[in-house]
């Protein structure tokens, strides 16, 4: 499980990565158009820094990939979350964005409401990949709606300055899903190639990758980085977390540790509302 936790806190560094350099491509493209998929994709890689941004996200792919087959689901997922405070320092030291105090202040919430979870995981079986095929489904379903109830906010009368939080959170959502999705198809990675293609989670992993994609593009355009980012990841960091308590059965702490467990998830959910601040940016 070492390993994986290692590759999982190589993952957050070179995502928050990603992100920064696919949201300085968004905002030079065309507003994305989630009518226009293949057309607003298009335009998004023809953008050097996006498509730079794509790259440096494929490789953070494969590190999470190779995590989730070594580690639980939410064992990796909170290692992950580290990335929030990378995202701050990167942003502010390496892309020049401007990171006022409350979203230091949000970025601080989240990162202590993270390592709360971090202390009080209990030690995991070996056995983290099992799962029932309907608690996926559940989830999964629970989870897409979710996310699309978030993307179709800004047009059902949201605030125009939180936006690009609020598809920040679609897509981290839709991203979580993604992940869960991931880790099921692990389990079948030794069935060999064939059932990982007849899997039922490789379509739910590529449409929510999609509708993800999408979203993030969006609230790229319409948000200032760090907290749109922030959201994102701290979206697809609970998601993930949930999941695997409630799909793979990660265990919880018990007595106080619980209490403590379910502070820090609060603390987190009141993060996301304080670090998104700032006006909506155009094209």
């Amino acid at each position: 499980m070492e390993l994986g936790i290692v590759l999982a806190l190589l993952c957050a560094v070179v995502t928050q990565l990603g992100f920064l350099c696919k949201h300085r491509g968004a905002a030079g493209a065309p507003l994305v158009e989630l009518k226009r998929p293949v057309a607003s994709a298009k335009a998004l890689l023809a953008s050097k820094w996006f498509a730079i941004g794509m790259i440096v996200a494929a490789g953070a792919w494969i590190l999470h990939v190779g995590a989730l087959a070594l580690a639980p689901l939410s064992t990796v997922q909170v290692a992950l979350s580290t990335g929030v405070v990378m995202l701050a320092v990167l942003g502010d030291r390496v892309f020049g964005h401007s990171v006022g105090s409350r979203q230091w202040v949000g970025v601080a919430m989240t990162a202590a409401g993270l390592a709360m979870l971090v202390l009080t995981m209990p030690a995991q079986g070996a056995d983290h990949g099992s799962y029932a095929v309907a608690g996926v489904l559940a989830f999964e379903g629970v989870a897409i709606a979710l996310g699309m109830l978030l993307i179709s906010a800004p047009r059902i009368g949201a605030p125009a300055h939180h936006h690009g939080a609020i598809l920040g959170a679609a897509a981290g959502v839709l991203f979580g899903v993604g992940d869960v999705a991931l880790k099921a198809l692990t389990g079948a990675a030794g069935d060999g190639a064939g059932a990982l293609l007849l899997s039922p989670w490789l379509p739910i992993a590529v449409i929510s990758a999609m509708l993800a994609f999408l979203a993030s593009a969006r609230g790229f355009q319409e948000g200032e980085a760090v907290p749109v980012i922030a959201t994102t990841s701290t979206a697809a960091n609970l998601t993930c977390i949930i999941g695997g308590i409630l799909v793979f059965g990660d265990a919880l702490a018990g007595g106080i540790l619980l209490v403590v467990q379910i502070a820090a998830f609060a603390l987190v959910a009141f993060a996301a509302l304080v670090t998104p601040t700032g006006q909506p940016q155009t094209a």
